[in-house]
């Protein structure tokens, strides 16, 4: 039973969704719930396999011969490589007694409550994998975007900004160029891009010793991947000590680091934006408050005011993570 209880809703679970008039209630504060600004830029695009996306890149520039009169040309040509970027499966399911439902006396917004919870795990995971995710560590993933940018002696390395902590509580900041040419997320080629929710309706389940019971399932799916096409759109911007941040004391001069990040993104870029963990986004606004400056403002973005660097937008990541080992 404890196992059952841990994977499936229970009595007291839905007893903790009702209001004081017994009712189930037709909101919930999801105290879980974060702020992964990412996720609303990301640009997707058809993958060109099925559970990869396949892209070339020039690696080597052909070189024009000087000659004199009477002189030969030697001939020259590009050089390329391909790369084949991975495509994750996400997968949950949401399985509630039938009985229990009937009990609740809401079976629809039981539902609705328990799907919003499994859309917010997808959400969560989602980001954390667009950010650290890597196949060498966990197969089943794709890369992740800062997990390209983790070695300085690597060819990426050139854009790494190394804001100087040494310790175990280093921050980061990205600024990420969404593009057809840049970076965008992938879905399998023929499928659809978003998260699929489909209702399986009634089900009966074996337990192992061999009883069955009903339950209504809903099963949800997202199968993505990312892919950089050119390393030069994005930046890096690590080892920021979270301590001396916080502290103010000998802190990093974020506004600087920032503007070296934006001078290394290539001319004709995409869409770009900054995401930073948000105890960052924080201490920027702190000093806006203190001290003004052309480069850091207040601009408008769909009717709504959003802090900006250099008219670049400023997104709040949630899952970033605020305790990053050196990047060396």
């Amino acid at each position: 039973m404890s196992t059952i209880s841990a994977v499936n809703p229970t009595m007291s679970d839905i007893t903790k969704m009702m209001g004081a008039d017994g009712q189930i209630a037709s909101d919930i504060v999801d105290i879980l719930k974060q702020d992964n600004e990412i996720l609303l830029d990301a640009t997707f695009q058809e993958a060109n396999g099925g559970t990869y996306h396949r892209h070339a890149q020039r690696v080597g520039i052909p070189e024009p011969t000087w000659k004199r009169y009477y002189e030969g040309v030697a001939p020259s040509k590009s050089t390329y490589a391909t790369v084949d970027e991975p495509i994750g499966m996400m997968e949950n399911l949401s399985q509630v007694d039938a009985d229990l439902l009937a009990h609740s006396g809401n079976p629809g917004q039981v539902r609705l409550h328990e799907a919003a919870g499994i859309l917010e795990g997808f959400n969560q995971s989602f980001a954390q994998t667009m950010l650290y995710g890597s196949v060498s560590t966990s197969p089943a993933k794709f890369n992740g975007v800062l997990s390209r940018y983790s070695s300085k002696s690597a060819a990426s390395g050139e854009n790494i900004i190394d804001a100087g902590g040494t310790g175990s509580d280093n921050l980061s900041i990205l600024l990420m160029t969404w593009s057809p040419l840049h970076s965008f997320m992938i879905y399998p080629k023929g499928s659809a891009a978003g998260l699929s929710r489909k209702d399986l309706g009634s089900q009966m389940l074996t337990e192992s010793d061999g009883k069955r019971r009903e339950v209504m399932e809903e099963q949800f799916k997202q199968h993505v991947g990312m892919c950089v096409r050119d390393w030069r759109g994005n930046v890096r911007i690590a080892n920021i000590d979270r301590s001396l941040l916080i502290g103010q004391s000998g802190a990093p001069a974020v506004l600087e680091l920032l503007a070296a990040a934006v001078d290394k993104l290539p001319s004709g870029g995409g869409r770009t934006a900054i995401y930073m963990p948000r105890v960052i986004k924080t201490m920027l606004r702190i000093q806006m408050m203190k001290q003004n400056n052309v480069y850091l403002t207040v601009g408008n973005e769909e009717g709504k005011p959003k802090l900006m660097f250099d008219g670049i937008p400023i997104r709040k990541v949630d899952q970033m993570a605020a305790d990053e080992a050196r990047v060396t």
